[in-house]
């Protein structure tokens, strides 16, 4: 069933497969990026870039600027000025069957309008690459999407019986299933109980490892500061700060961004910025 939807969406013919990236490559960026919804201008000039074999966290305040960022590297929202790239080649420019090889999107909410069994669901993330040699090894695939998951105990369940943590993970294990070499994920930790967080985020840093870009949006800062290679701080449609977490996550930096008094100091083992807000005792 996968895979003749997939033909019919994709297509079978005249596609440029992704070709192998290196580190450090940049798969994904934008250069004077603005953006506008609702006649007001949400992105304000922002140049951003994804690197091959990082993690980058996008963090911020509510309303900054993080998941209209994320949507517009996806190439799901236009652009008013400013161009957005996608591995070397304008986003818009991509073939839609194309791009789906080369870039896979979380958002924040998975929502579908039949019970799918999970398994089946995490197979779509498979559609784009039917009809290519690498159909071969959707089954692998799908498996080791599940596996790294912990959602191959429900496989046969209908995702509409799931709670909203467990969705999230087949979601996610949708987005690995897809093999692209550009992951995009907004607040995927976001229904997830601590156990969960962490899997999540040790999954961002495995694909990194193997050589993805990994772009984040994340609310919380002491994940951003133990995963992420990199974090770029929105406020207010615009680039506060970019650079290591150990760089940019400042006492007064955040404190002004957040309009919240903050502080930041060490891991008593690992080093690691730890971010709280500042309480009266």
């Amino acid at each position: 069933m996968i895979g003749t939807v997939g033909r019919r969406i994709f297509g079978v013919h005249d596609r440029v497969l992704p070709g192998p990236v290196a580190p450090g490559d940049v798969l994904a960026e934008t250069k004077g990026l603005r953006v506008r919804l609702g006649g007001a201008e949400v992105l304000k000039g922002v140049d951003v870039r994804a690197h091959a074999g990082e993690v980058l966290a996008l963090v911020g305040p509510n309303g900054a600027g993080k998941s209209t960022l994320l949507a517009a590297l996806a190439a799901d929202l236009p652009a008013h000025g400013g161009t957005v790239s996608v591995c070397g080649r304008v986003a818009t420019d991509w073939p839609p069957r194309e791009l789906a090889l080369r870039r896979a999107v979380l958002p924040q909410s998975a929502t579908l309008s039949f019970p799918f069994p999970v398994e089946d669901v995490v197979r779509m993330g498979r559609a784009p690459w039917a009809g290519t040699r690498l159909a071969d090894d959707d089954d692998r695939i799908v498996r080791e999407a599940m596996a790294a998951t912990e959602v191959g105990a429900f496989a046969a369940r209908p995702f509409s019986a799931l709670s909203g943590g467990e969705r999230a993970r087949v979601a996610l294990a949708r987005v690995l299933a897809q093999r692209a070499p550009l992951l995009l994920l907004d607040e995927p930790t976001a229904a997830l109980d601590l156990r969960h967080q962490e899997l999540v985020l040790r999954v961002c840093r495995e694909r990194a490892a193997a050589g993805d870009a990994v772009v984040v949006v994340l609310h919380d800062l002491g994940l951003a500061a133990a995963y992420a290679d990199r974090a770029v701080v929105l406020d207010g449609g615009v680039v506060a700060a970019d650079g290591a977490p150990g760089d940019v996550f400042e006492d007064g930096l955040l404190s002004d961004v957040y309009r919240q008094p903050i502080e930041v100091f060490p891991h008593p083992r690992t080093g690691a910025p730890l971010v709280a807000p500042l309480r009266d005792a």
